[in-house]
């Protein structure tokens, strides 16, 4: 499988595991949502809310790159987020339309990569300004495993609310070999 592939099923994934998070998430009143669980974000929604801050942040430095400049210019309108825990949306309904938006933007743009996009770097700065240019795949690599890793704090979270989000392993959607 070649790295553009992974990168399509990581895609995939993410866009499914946002899907049953969210559905999920949607069962709790708002006081659940915003109630401090003691997570690094606090709340559930301040977690969902920051993964959707990182993404715009990734997505518009990827913009930057030679190859993603069409299929991520729909990126570079939207501002900036100045902050980490910057709320994007005031309610769970509006974060919510505006992840599945982005997780379509997310698919259109790893699809339209290639294996030679992926092997360059991407110069960006951090949200401390910290210039720095790294291997274009090792970014994307990144971005897929932040998702991941704070998709799996909310897991947690909903858990501990009484809610279970379902089945979340990647291997649910890796294809059984002959």
């Amino acid at each position: 499988m070649q790295l553009q592939q992974h990168f399509k099923l990581m895609a995939t994934y993410n866009e499914r595991m946002n899907a049953q998070v969210y559905d999920t998430a949607s069962k709790l009143g708002t006081a659940e949502l915003i109630e401090d669980r003691g997570a690094f974000f606090g709340s559930i929604y301040s977690t969902l809310n920051h993964i959707v801050v990182a993404d715009t942040m990734w997505l518009k430095r990827f913009a930057t790159h030679p190859s993603s400049t069409a299929t991520l210019a729909v990126m570079v309108a939207l501002p900036m987020p100045e902050r980490l825990n910057q709320i994007m949306f005031d309610d769970l309904d509006g974060l919510k339309v505006h992840r599945q938006w982005l997780d379509s933007v997310i698919i259109n743009w790893i699809e339209a990569l290639t294996d030679e996009d992926l092997s360059t770097t991407l110069s960006y700065h951090n949200s401390k300004g910290i210039a720095s240019t790294r291997r274009y795949s090792s970014l994307i690599y990144h971005f897929f495993n932040h998702q991941t890793h704070h998709r799996g704090q909310v897991s947690t979270l909903l858990s501990q609310a009484g809610l279970d989000i379902g089945v979340t392993d990647l291997l649910a959607l890796i294809s059984e070999e002959a």
